[in-house]
Formats: structure tokens, sequence, C-alpha cells
């Protein structure tokens, strides 16, 4: 323990400046930007579309490096881009500056707060601002591929005679192996992200609240430039299980785990995902706490070893690490994911709830979090744990540095 609250150590700030602590990787952004256009268009062209218009922020943050009003965007959608595979990347309705784009124009309502009850006209009127894009960019390849929006936009398209696919193919493809400068980026996103696990590991002690004990992460990643979390995913004694529950006013008691997820999305828009539970003094802690926390320490280790290039997603789930059945009702939903700039595809689930949804196979530059939640239905204990590695040839290497504890494994 530090000897100092949460509200005291954002008061007495020294330390939230990571930069003053260590050096930042090298990243060479306008190589990041190239590969990330790069793939983009490489992914169009598999779909064989002759464009594609995004609206996802994280989508927008990839393809053009935009960051203003990201939340706000994922529900109130003003901003879009067109990318095509040889043509200019267009962007509509920005707030600010909007590096990494040819072109900047006027937007047409995507939201009800904008359009009201005209989307339909609006909808109209950006369906012929994609058909004379496509007569800009000179092509008469009639297939767009369009992210999330509104049924009213991909009628108004299909009756300007195009033809309309799933826009995730190409966003969401195109993200799941990394460059080097990516990677460089989410090494400093998870060190940013370990300093507030630190300090929140400092600040653990009877009286604090989850609440108290969440700010710190939140902090510490605004701190650095950081965007924002994915969840508040904070719990504490008998709230640590069943897990996903968000973190709440309730103060952490002597003898309690704390169990927090970062779901990061930290400085340059890349993700940092630990997870980490802890002990809160002056209690010691009991058999079962640590019996539980060896468990999902050990199905963290089984699971890490079979991360490899060229391993099938049907392999992984067959070989992945047996669950005891009392724990499986509880267990977390999915034993490892992909990230990027946000969970991302793959995603494998535990095999007792059938068969993986698709299949696939991890590849070398894809960066994975591997997960484990430990806590049998009814029992007022449990332990979450996740390692962020990045997949190569030879098996995977830890992203993720910060200890477990080893008063608990002991």
């Amino acid at each position: 323990m530090s000897g100092q609250s949460p509200d005291q150590m954002v008061a007495r700030d020294d330390w939230s400046d990571l930069e003053r602590h260590m050096e930042m990787p090298e990243i060479d952004f306008d190589r990041l930007q190239a590969y990330r256009t790069g793939r983009i268009k490489g992914a169009l062209a598999e779909t064989g579309a002759a464009m594609c218009l995004l609206v996802n922020p994280i989508s927008l943050r990839y393809a053009a490096d935009y960051r203003t009003y990201a939340l706000y965007q994922s529900h109130i959608p003003t901003t879009y881009l067109f990318v095509s595979q040889d043509g200019p990347a267009v962007i509509h309705g920005v707030y600010g500056p909007s590096p990494g784009v040819d072109d900047v124009r006027a937007g047409r309502p995507l939201a009800f707060f904008d359009g009201g009850p005209e989307l339909a006209e609006a909808a109209r009127l950006l369906a012929d601002d994609v058909v004379t894009y496509l007569k800009e960019i000179g092509t008469d390849n009639r297939r767009i591929a369009v992210e999330h929006t509104n049924p009213s936009l991909t009628q108004a398209l299909l009756q300007r005679g195009l033809e309309v696919i799933d826009g995730v193919h190409v966003s969401e493809a195109a993200r799941t192996v990394k460059s080097e400068d990516e990677i460089a980026c989410m090494r400093w996103a998870i060190a940013v992200a370990e300093l507030g696990i630190a300090k929140v590991c400092e600040a653990v002690r009877p009286g604090v609240t989850e609440l108290q004990l969440w700010g710190l992460l939140n902090y510490t990643n605004l701190a650095n430039n950081g965007d924002w979390h994915d969840g508040r995913m904070l719990a504490s004694g008998p709230r640590m299980n069943p897990w996903c529950q968000e973190a709440s006013p309730r103060k952490v008691e002597s003898g309690d785990l704390v169990g927090f997820d970062t779901d990061m999305i930290g400085p340059f828009g890349y993700f940092a995902d630990i997870s980490r539970t802890v002990h809160c003094g002056p209690d010691r802690p009991t058999r079962r706490q640590k019996q539980l926390y060896r468990m999902a320490a050990e199905e963290i280790e089984h699971n890490m070893k079979l991360v490899r290039a060229g391993i099938t997603l049907s392999a992984f789930q067959a070989a992945a690490w047996p669950v005891p059945e009392e724990f499986q009702e509880n267990a977390y939903p999915c034993v490892i994911h992909g990230v990027g700039m946000c969970d991302e595809y793959p995603r494998v689930n535990p095999r007792y709830r059938g068969p993986n949804f698709y299949d696939g196979t991890l590849e070398a530059g894809m960066v994975i979090c591997v997960e484990s939640f430990m806590g049998a239905v009814g029992e007022p204990v449990g332990v979450k744990l996740e390692q962020q590695v990045l997949v190569t040839d030879e098996g995977c290497e830890l992203l993720s540095t910060c200890p477990l504890d080893e008063e608990l494994l002991g």
C-alpha cells in the first residue's frame, strides 16, 4: 500500500505522465498510416467492391487517423469516409482537423438527431453522393461495402442499382494483422495501462470504493492522451462472481479479492486488455481464494502455450485447458480473442459451449488476449486473469508484463 488514497494520488500527481519514467517506443507514423491504408485497400480488393463507406469510430481512426468525438460518433454518427481501391479517400461531416485523407466534404444526416423524420431523403442524397464518387474514380463496378448504418441508406443505394455488401468484411479484416509500428503503439498503450494497474494495486485497502479504484485507471489513460475504456470492469468481494459486473460504490473490505479488466483504448487508439485479481489485507488470503487463483493462472499458462501461427481456431478450442465442470457456467465467454484498436477477430469459445461459430487460423502479427475466470455458481469468490500476447511463428510473445499476485499464487 502507498499510504495515499486515490484522491491524494490525483491531487499530488507526480507520476501519471509515463514519458517522465520511460521512453516511448520508436513509431514511424507515416509508415503506420501507409500500412493501414494498404490493409484497407487490400481487404477491399478481396471483397471485389469498388469502395467502402466507413462509419464506425474505430474504422475512422484506423483508416484516416480521425479520433474526434469518437464516443459521440458511436451513437450519433455524423462522420463517414469513402475509401476505394485506387481513388482518393474522402471524409464527410468532420469536426476539426482530419489527417490521412485526400478531401473533406460536407456530410448528409445519418442519425435521427440530425435527420429526424427525413432520414430517407438524407439517404437518397447520400446515395447520389456515392454514385458521383464512383464516377469520379472512373469505375463501372457497382458493388460497394457499407459499414453499420441505417436500412434507409441500404434501400437508397439498392434503388440506385448498387450491390451492397457488409463493410465489416473490409474494416475488420484489414485490422487482423498488425505492423511493427502498430505493435509499438500497443506496447506503449499497455505500458500506460500497467502504470494505472500499479496505482490501483497501491490504492487497494479497506474502505476504498470500486469506483475510486477504477478512476485511477481512467485518469492514467487520459493523462497519457488515451481515449476511453469499453467498460468499467472492476469488482470486489462477493461482486467478483459472476464476472462482468461494473464498478460500483461498494467499499472494499479486508480479505476481499479485487478484480479488474482494463478494456482500454489507449494512446494512438490501440487497445490494452489486461485482467488482474489482487487481495486486500490485512486479512490473509483464504485457501479457496488461492485455489481459484492458481487454477486461473494454470488455464492462462496452458492456453498461451497453444498460441502460434498456423493453429486453427477449431484445433485451439479442442486443445484448450479443460475447465472443471463446477466452473463452466460462470466461465468467461471465450478462451481467446483478438485485439487491435478494440476487441477484434478472432474469437474462440470454450468447447463445452459447442463448436465455434466459425473457423480460421492464427497468423503471425495478430495480437491475442488469453482469458480466464474461475468462480463456481453461488459462491462469493472469483478470480479474473488475462494476458495480451503477440502471435509469432514460434509461439507467442507476452506483451502484458505486470506480475501476477505472488501471495495468491503461493
